[in-house]
């Protein structure tokens, strides 16, 4: 496998990085085109022969069809084509910059018809908000949806966002020849199904100041306690809770003991990236009353906000099941006075 068509994902790519360096393109000033979930990959590629002089990111969480991509990209030698495996939530938020798109383009995206599952759609109020931001002026969104649903709510939330104008003088069209068929729009169209397109453009109008959001600094604490370890292992409950100021939903799932340290496992959910880490708790080799409360680099952890609400509610058990002083902080949010 060449460097060109080495897999990337949403969680080991610097978190807004030079897509130049990445497609190997420094100096050239290539667009930027993304795809968010290529499926079979036939979009992807007729943007990679109608496009060749842009750079092709296509986003996907399935396997299988990040694994064919990359058979395919190596067989063409498509070195101007990129497939990512992650979550659009993390690439808009994390990975592009605003005004650095010039097309994204999005095929039959999943309905999510439960009640209970349509935070999931990727048409939202925040995602589309994120897309008007990513997009350059007179960049395109291309949509296709064969539900009806789909296409009416897209429709209200397209309308009501005024960074994005309509290029159809209605609110959709179900026939838009100038575009390469999906192997599911085949089928969709075998079967008698109706398609609803739309095509919207960035205008001048000022898009939200959505910027980046990066990594935190790495959390710690550093404290001196004549406690032990067993109290604090016997402190700690299995647990789910959401914080309460954001979409943050923590579960601590097990904790793991040896004579100078436990091992905290825990599963944080956000709603750009979810993370299965760890967080140590050691003992100082230097001075064995002095103990360091730290993230784990196991599996390359994202430092987000998520995390520091994970290691402060460790903090917090800690603290509140031995007497300890507090000698470094470097938990964000975390309330000192806490009393033990």
């Amino acid at each position: 496998m060449t460097l060109q068509h080495e897999r990337l994902s949403t969680t080991s790519l610097a978190w807004s990085p030079n897509w130049e360096d990445v497609f190997d393109s420094v100096g050239q000033n290539r667009p930027l085109v993304v795809e968010i979930g290529f499926g079979y990959g036939q979009m992807l590629l007729y943007l990679a022969h109608t496009r060749p002089h842009a750079n092709i990111l296509g986003i996907e969480v399935a396997s299988k069809p990040l694994a064919t991509m990359e058979s395919r990209l190596r067989r063409n030698q498509l070195h101007h084509v990129r497939v990512m495996y992650g979550y659009a939530e993390a690439l808009l938020s994390h990975l592009l910059e605003p005004g650095s798109v010039s097309e994204f383009h999005v095929n039959f995206p999943d309905p999510w018809f439960k009640t209970s599952h349509q935070h999931r759609r990727l048409m939202k109020r925040r995602t589309l908000d994120y897309i008007a931001s990513r997009l350059r002026v007179g960049g395109r969104l291309y949509l296709a949806t064969d539900i009806e649903a789909y296409a009416q709510m897209s429709h209200a939330l397209l309308r009501a966002t005024p960074t994005l104008t309509n290029e159809f003088e209605t609110a959709w069209v179900n026939h838009y020849p100038d575009r390469a068929r999906t192997k599911y729009e085949q089928k969709a169209l075998q079967e008698g199904r109706t398609i609803h397109y739309f095509v919207y453009q960035r205008n001048t109008h000022p898009a939200l100041d959505l910027p980046v959001i990066k990594e935190s600094p790495m959390p710690h604490l550093v404290f001196r306690t004549d406690g032990n370890l067993d109290t604090i292992y016997h402190a700690f409950q299995r647990e789910q809770f959401a914080h309460p100021e954001a979409s943050i939903y923590i579960a601590m799932l097990d904790v793991y003991q040896n004579p100078n340290s436990l091992l905290f496992e825990i599963h944080i959910k956000e709603e750009t990236i979810e993370q299965h880490v760890a967080v140590l708790l050691v003992r100082r080799k230097d001075d064995p009353s002095e103990w360091v409360l730290k993230l784990s680099m196991l599996g390359h952890p994202r430092i987000t906000h998520g995390v520091h609400k994970a290691v402060s509610h460790l903090a917090e058990i800690v603290q509140r099941s031995v007497p300890i002083t507090i000698l470094h902080n470097k938990l964000l949010g975390y309330d000192e006075t806490l009393s033990a």
